[in-house]
Parts: C-alpha cells; sequence; structure tokens
C-alpha cells in the first residue's frame, strides 16, 4: 500500500514517499503524510496510518546520545515501545510485541525499523519499505552512480514503484534533515 525510499547523502537524510492509502482494491490520495521530521528525526513509515499519526504527534523522540547503534536499538525503541503501547496501536501476541515498518533518519544516518523492533542500517545508504520496496530499491541501485542530487534519485524510485506497483502513486511528499550546524 506504499512505498517509502531514503537516502543518506553528505550528512544528511532525504525521504521521499507516495501519497496513497489502500485497502484491498480501493485506494485513496491521503492528505496526511508518510513523511514528517519529529525533533531531529525525519520518519518515513508503511503498515498504518494511526502508527504513522503515533509517530507523528504522540512519539516523544529523546535526542541521541553516545554509541548511535547502540541509542538506536535502546532508547529510541523503548521509547516508541511506549509511545505505540499507550497509542493502543502495539500488537502482542504470544508475549511477542509486534509494530509496523519505517525509515529514520538521525545524525546523517539512515535506520530501518522492523515490525519486530529490530533496527537495522544499509551499507549501501538508501533502503526502501512497502509493497513497491522492490521496484524502488532497484531504481535506487541503477541510479547510485549517476551523480544525481538525492531529490532526484528519490523521484526516480518513486516513479518507478508508482509505475510498476497497483499500491503506489503520487502526489510524492519529501522530507530531509537539517543541515548540521557544528
Amino acid at each position: 500500500m506504499t512505498v517509502i525510499v531514503g537516502i543518506a547523502h553528505k550528512g544528511r537524510v532525504h525521504l521521499g514517499a507516495d501519497s496513497v492509502g489502500a485497502s484491498g482494491y480501493q485506494i485513496t490520495i491521503r492528505n496526511d503524510p508518510k513523511v514528517f521530521r519529529n525533533g531531529p528525526y525525519v520518519i518515513g513509515f508503511t503498515t498504518s496510518y494511526r502508527m504513522g499519526q503515533l509517530l507523528h504527534h504522540a512519539l516523544q523522540a529523546p535526542h541521541p546520545t553516545g554509541n548511535l547503534n547502540r541509542f538506536m536499538v535502546t532508547t529510541f525503541v523503548d521509547a516508541l515501545r511506549t509511545c505505540l503501547k499507550d497509542g493502543g496501536w502495539a500488537r502482542k501476541d504470544a508475549e511477542q510485541e509486534e509494530a509496523g515498518t519505517f525509515l529514520v533518519g538521525i545524525q546523517g544516518r539512515l535506520f530501518t525499523v522492523h515490525s519486530d523492533y529490530q533496527v537495522g542500517e544499509p551499507t549501501d545508504g538508501y533502503a526502501a519499505v512497502g509493497c513497491g520496496d522492490d521496484l524502488a530499491l532497484g531504481a535506487l541501485h541503477a541510479t547510485a552512480p549517476l551523480g544525481m542530487r538525492p531529490r532526484q534519485r528519490l523521484t526516480a524510485a518513486l516513479a518507478a514503484a508508482d509505475h510498476h506497483s497497483a499500491g503506489v502513486g503520487g502526489p510524492y511528499l519529501y522530507v530531509s534533515t537539517r543541515k548540521d550546524r557544528t
């Protein structure tokens, strides 16, 4: 029902998203964005608009400290779990919690948070999630050596997924982390 694409480039993270909300064969072009800023983070979600609304408006995203990998898999995920539980969205089955999937950009690094709260960081510097992710990943890979600007690469990836996936459609929205002032 969506595609979210992200690129880490020159100390910033750039995200792009489509605007389709899908339910079976019905789609709605949504006005509420799938990509946004929350404090120093940029976040782009798939899975559920309710989860995205909580990430956007209810998550008290803590400011990173210390080792960023350790911070993301502990402090950030703990805040995420609390937010989703308090918002009535987190699921629990056989004592294992489950959430949704989204991209997070912070301090020039791009992470994928999976439904089991696993946090991954792609070595390629780009990622995609949602039903159009394979199509978008192909476009991101193909455009990597071409010297294109991040927005151009994101648009190419979104357009590829839009062209070949019934669950993806424009308009496209973009967000980037702010420039580091150091």
